[in-house]
């Protein structure tokens, strides 16, 4: 499975060498901190990314993978993220690639035009922003659906690439009527 998972990977470390510069860059008007947890909301991700969370929670200690199991059961339809103890992420170094940029300026397609925008607990409001302090999400998105294809393609189900599972179905290992996603 790790094989499989190294594009992935890359792709993680570069979302987070982009998002490193970007706080460097803007210091103090980043707000973002443990504990700060107003973006963290229940999303979809792709079977690329459940495998991800997957293989991070069998790694842990049994009594810990069944605690974020039963946990992300029970708050499996609240609009909060279920991976969230007391605003914590539960496997922060292992989240999604979207929960890799909340709260930076992020840049992206809506209705055909660009639009910018950035959590507003973070004092960047008014400010001339650099194309280098911006995460081009759109340019992300398609790294990131390129690399869940090539998943799927050596996985040998290279059709399903659009079907997105919720943090809850990543967690228990499911993906639909498709079987296990690991």
């Amino acid at each position: 499975m790790d094989n499989l998972l190294s594009n992935y990977m890359k792709l993680t470390e570069m979302v987070d060498s982009l998002a490193e510069r970007i706080r460097g860059k803007l210091r103090d008007s980043i707000t973002c901190h443990k504990g700060c947890s107003g973006c963290c909301s229940a999303i979809t991700l792709f079977p690329v990314e459940a495998a991800a969370i997957r293989r991070r929670i069998e790694s842990l200690p049994l009594e810990i993978s069944e605690q974020i199991r039963e946990k992300t059961a029970l708050e499996s339809e609240t609009e909060r993220c279920p991976l969230l103890e007391d605003d914590c992420c539960l496997i922060y170094e292992n989240r999604p690639i979207i929960c890799r940029t909340h709260g930076l300026p992020i840049i992206f397609d809506e209705n055909g035009t660009r639009r910018l925008d950035c959590c507003p607990l973070n004092s960047i409001q008014g400010e001339k922003l650099e194309g280098e302090s911006i995460i081009d999400l759109d340019r992300v998105n398609h790294l990131l659906v390129a690399v869940n294809a090539l998943f799927l393609k050596e996985r040998g189900v290279a059709g399903e690439s659009s079907q997105r599972v919720t943090i809850a179905v990543a967690v228990a290992g499911e993906s639909g009527s498709k079987g296990k996603i690991t």
